[in-house]
């Protein structure tokens, strides 16, 4: 069961933080004030997605991986710890502040200095998960370990 619930949250995180991205860039890039305002407002309602998903990633890959050792598994967990940390100390906060900002109104210097720090580290969680997408797959096609 394990093994279909990881690919599949993992997926699910790997395609809703692009779709944050780029609500945002088209937003602000093309958008007018409302829209910015309206997908700064809802990119946190998105989290009730996105973290369920990336904590059964993480936490069916834990489990997962305790059958498993070497470089690929070892690299893996590295990257999940920096993601998380990441997604809880500067994403989440991000999002809140310019939820809070776009809904006072204040698209200022602030709010766009953020949403840089937000954007650069939501690229940074995206290249990091597709990349253990990838050795997630390498895995796949490797025999486990028995005791």
């Amino acid at each position: 069961m394990l093994n279909r619930i990881h690919p599949l949250a993992g997926t699910l995180a790997l395609l809703t933080i692009p779709a944050f991205w780029m609500a945002t860039v088209l937003s602000e890039t093309f958008g007018e004030t409302a829209t910015v305002i309206a997908v700064k407002t809802a990119i946190p309602w998105g989290f009730l997605i996105l973290i369920p998903a990336l904590a059964a990633t993480g936490g069916s890959g834990v489990v997962l991986a305790r059958e498993r050792s070497g470089a690929l598994v070892e690299r893996k967990r590295r990257r999940m710890a920096f993601i998380a940390a990441n997604g809880l100390l500067v994403l989440v906060p991000s999002a809140l502040f310019l939820s809070f900002k776009a809904q006072a109104g204040e698209l200022d210097g602030v709010f766009f200095g953020v949403q840089a720090l937000e954007l650069l580290a939501g690229a940074v969680n995206l290249v990091l998960l597709g990349l253990n997408l990838r050795d997630g797959r390498r895995l796949g096609s490797i025999p486990r370990n028995r005791p």
